[in-house]
């Protein structure tokens, strides 16, 4: 059984004072339209479960329904309560969707909504493999030897043919890396519907480091990018 994360949280109507559930947002007795609770998350918003894995279709079409219920214009002559309400929703409304839609800023949303935010840089690094870091040592030094080339006058062929060859095993490491949290996100969702708490925690903490590791190949990448320039990064 997946656990509930949401029932027992609570907002007051500041209209009528009725205690209503924070996943709800207009009053249950006045229909009008409740201020942001305090307690909530993007999920809860959205009515959905805390599973990595969302359809983007009904995650769409959920934000469009609620767009329209907390349009600012619909509350054009409510009191000033409704107004700032209806603001503060539409406002988390898209903050929420444009998190929720993308898998790895759902990802790390996800982990610090579950106490397992990434860690400080100096920290993350040492949780970083050595081979990793190894990689980026070569990198490093393959670029030093490239600008090298390029000051000496190389043809530009020469220096674009070098910076691939060095970009395609990161490119590799990274799609590696891809289909490991994909796996692992699967892992995840199956462990929280049949309410596997501690397999959960062992599954998020190595997403975590995933995360961190994922983190790395890409600033990798993107120096890469920054070295080839022009119209042949945007062909990488």
């Amino acid at each position: 059984m997946q656990p509930d994360t949401s029932a027992v949280t609570i907002q007051p109507c500041k209209h009528c004072g009725t205690q209503a559930p924070v996943d709800v947002h207009f009053c249950p007795r006045c229909d009008r339209i409740l201020t942001l609770g305090r307690h909530g998350d993007y999920f809860t918003f959205f009515g959905l479960p805390r599973r990595l894995h969302v359809d983007v279709h009904d995650l769409e079409q959920r934000f469009r329904a609620l767009s329209r219920q907390f349009h600012p214009d619909y509350f054009y002559n409510s009191s000033s309560t409704e107004r700032l309400a209806s603001l503060e929703r539409s406002s988390y409304l898209n903050d929420g969707f444009r998190t929720l839609r993308e898998p790895v800023d759902r990802l790390e949303y996800l982990l610090k909504l579950e106490g397992f935010a990434p860690k400080e840089a100096h920290e993350a690094t040492s949780q970083v493999p050595p081979e990793l870091l190894e990689e980026v040592f070569e990198l490093n030094e393959q670029l030093e030897a490239i600008q090298q080339m390029r000051a000496d006058g190389a043809a530009e062929a020469e220096v674009a043919a070098k910076l691939e060859a060095a970009r395609l095993p990161i490119q590799a490491n990274l799609d590696a890396h891809e289909r490991q949290l994909n796996t692992l996100m699967a892992q995840h969702d199956a462990q929280w519907e049949r309410g596997d708490v501690a397999g959960r925690r062992v599954t998020l903490e190595t997403l975590r480091a995933l995360l961190v590791e994922r983190t790395y190949l890409t600033n990798l990448l993107a120096t890469v990018r920054r070295e080839l320039g022009g119209d042949q990064a945007a062909r990488v």
